[in-house]
């Protein structure tokens, strides 16, 4: 990636508000993290130039997001409403259990249109998170996927 200063270098979740998790979402979480740093479009708006650092986390119904400088100083808190998500992230989680489980039983074609229901639930996520961070932080599509991602991750109960 050519232009470093519009752009996360480092991004952790807030593991106070996450609950114990899975093989299979431990999994989804690493590679969501090490795929959105590898490349990523990340610009706070007045927040003069990166990298940045992101803290995701959860306070009081509500998506934090913790922008730090590349040496971990607070540059700002973007709390957004998670309510909404909720839908869509109640949503994916259900078809994600389906996926997982057709995995296991059933034949190519179901496993391919679950698939394709997760992936379009999946995109329904990254528009409406990227259509609320609207004049507060940049990102595009693939960075908005991934930070979907890990917000379905900070969602799960157990």
């Amino acid at each position: 990636m050519a232009d470093r200063t519009s752009t996360l270098v480092a991004l952790e979740l807030d593991e106070r508000t996450v609950a114990r998790r899975n093989a299979q979402v431990e999994h989804e979480r690493r590679v969501a993290i090490f795929d959105l740093i590898e490349n990523n479009h990340f610009e706070p708006v007045g927040c003069g130039s990166g990298p940045y650092r992101l803290r995701l986390g959860m306070e009081e119904n509500r998506l934090i997001f913790d922008i730090r400088d590349a040496s971990d100083q607070p540059i700002s808190r973007v709390p957004l409403p998670i309510s909404p998500l909720r839908r869509v992230i109640k949503d994916y989680f259900t078809i994600c259990d389906s996926y997982y489980e057709a995995i296991r039983h059933a034949p190519p074609s179901r496993i391919e249109a679950i698939d394709m229901g997760r992936r379009g639930l999946h995109n329904e996520g990254s528009a409406i998170l990227k259509e609320r961070l609207d004049g507060k932080i940049e990102i595009d599509h693939e960075t908005a996927r991934r930070l979907f991602t890990l917000i379905c991750v900070l969602q799960i109960r157990q």
